[in-house]
């Protein structure tokens, strides 16, 4: 295999055995960041030299048998909502100056670092991460890796772009309504949305406390190391979670023997799924249960939260550009300006009341996994349609929470949540299959998810 096709956790396993060394991987990196950038513009900030430089240092711990942490010498992408020291955090945004300073690193990326990581550049981003797909006014439009015609996804596109195509194994993506499922459904990497506080972020977002960080792969196992890295507390996040019970990577080969399986194939009818879509997810739970898991077609007590998740994602959108003047508001994704306008016309009540759904909803689904272990859905009704546009042309949907039924409420629920891919359809497009467990279960998400890599479901 070529250097730009192997797993994090090959390329540690590569660097600890000598079969290659950090620069050549890096150098291996930025040539295919530098070859897809044209055609899917991925990334909006490539780090070339200063890669370089952290990778000839990374090679000389390895020469010394001293590497620094369990991925030391990997390269890794950003997106470009977190901050990453000496280099502009822009968000996609027109309304950013990008002089800074920019002295700190977010806290999962001051993991990274300290773990030896090798940052090679930052992903492309819809402007604040507003929406599923990827395009703003800064950066143009992301790209499929299967078909530049079509988007990646979002919000995390660019991160989930390079990691399909060999610009780096792991990158470092947010999901506030599915933008990190979103984007591994579309491209055909893993995605995972840990738990709530899980992954500690700095600073907090404006979507408070729906957006979460998490990791974009080639396969569960590098998600896993990944998560042991970064999955650690940061003081300057006063939402985060205490310490994790144990690593991530514990486990994470125990199979679903005995395993609770929930299927809902379309949240009881309320979403109209593609047939290949549908079949593809349906041979995936058919391999979970020859596998040992105990599957049960049946759907969470769950009645569409969109206006909820509304409330709260406008009135965000409200906050974050609250600061800017009328001229300034003009540099804005016109699609930002409507939702932004939106929420400020919601008053406290109506945010309050809309946190009142939330809390309802986390309540039945907490009652719904005391009897299942896992709840299994399509990632998306559908594969990537055009590039460049919110919904599907001729959908009569208005805005991106019309084809992202499956992944918003669990942003609500605040349940780690991943996306695996388990085929193409017709057309070569890569459809995803949604995992969700309780709240603080994401080494069940993992284990599944890892299953489905080690049975080979995950290549279609």
């Amino acid at each position: 295999m070529e250097l730009t096709e192997l797993t994090a956790v090959q390329l540690v396993d590569g660097y600890r055995s000598r079969a290659f060394g950090p620069v050549e991987v890096m150098r291996a990196a930025l040539a295919r960041a530098a070859e897809i950038q044209p055609a899917v513009n991925a990334f909006a900030l490539l780090t070339a030299e200063e890669a370089l430089e952290q990778a000839r240092a990374s090679q000389e711990r390895w020469r010394r048998g001293e590497p620094a942490g369990l991925v030391d010498g990997v390269p890794v992408t950003v997106k470009d909502l977190l901050l990453l020291r000496g280099h502009p955090t822009l968000r996609g945004s027109r309304t950013i100056d990008p002089r800074g300073p920019w002295t700190e690193d977010a806290p999962s990326v001051a993991r990274l670092r300290e773990h030896g990581a090798v940052f090679l550049g930052k992903t492309t981003t819809p402007e604040y991460g507003w929406k599923g797909v990827t395009d703003s006014p800064l950066c143009g439009v992301t790209r499929n890796p299967h078909d530049p015609a079509r988007t990646a996804g979002g919000s995390s596109g660019g991160s989930a772009a390079a990691v399909a195509l060999g610009a780096g194994p792991v990158s470092l993506g947010t999901d506030g309504g599915g933008s990190v499922r979103i984007p591994a459904g579309f491209c055909g990497v893993f995605g995972l949305k840990p738990t709530y506080g899980r992954v500690p972020l700095y600073p907090a977002s404006p979507f408070g406390t729906l957006a979460h960080v998490g990791p974009l792969t080639r396969d569960a196992a590098d998600a896993a190391l990944l998560m042991d890295v970064i999955a650690v507390p940061d003081a300057r996040d006063w939402s985060a979670l205490g310490p994790p019970p144990g690593s991530f990577r514990a486990g994470l080969a125990d199979g679903v023997r005995g395993l609770r399986v929930a299927y809902s194939p379309s949240f009881g009818g309320q979403v109209a799924v593609r047939p290949a879509v549908a079949s593809a997810v349906r041979r995936a739970v058919e391999r979970l249960a020859g596998l040992g898991a105990y599957v049960e077609e049946t759907d969470p007590d769950l009645t569409d939260p969109v206006d909820a998740f509304h409330t709260l994602w406008f009135s965000g959108a409200a906050r974050i550009t609250e600061r800017l003047g009328p001229h300034r508001r003009e540099l804005l994704d016109p699609g930002l300006r409507e939702i932004r306008a939106a929420g400020a016309r919601y008053s406290a009540l109506d945010y309050l009341a809309a946190v009142d759904v939330r809390m309802d909803l986390g309540r039945r689904m907490g009652l719904f996994h005391e009897s299942y272990d896992l709840l299994v859905t399509p990632t998306l009704p559908l594969t990537a349609f055009e590039a460049g546009a919110e919904v599907p042309k001729g959908s009569g949907l208005r805005r991106w929470t019309g084809w992202t039924p499956f992944t918003y409420p669990f942003n609500l629920t605040q349940q780690p949540a991943a996306s695996v891919p388990v085929g193409t359809d017709p057309d070569g497009l890569p459809i995803g299959l949604q995992l969700v467990a309780a709240r603080h279960r994401d080494d069940l998400v993992l284990r599944a998810a890892h299953a489905l890599y080690e049975a080979g479901i995950t290549r279609g």
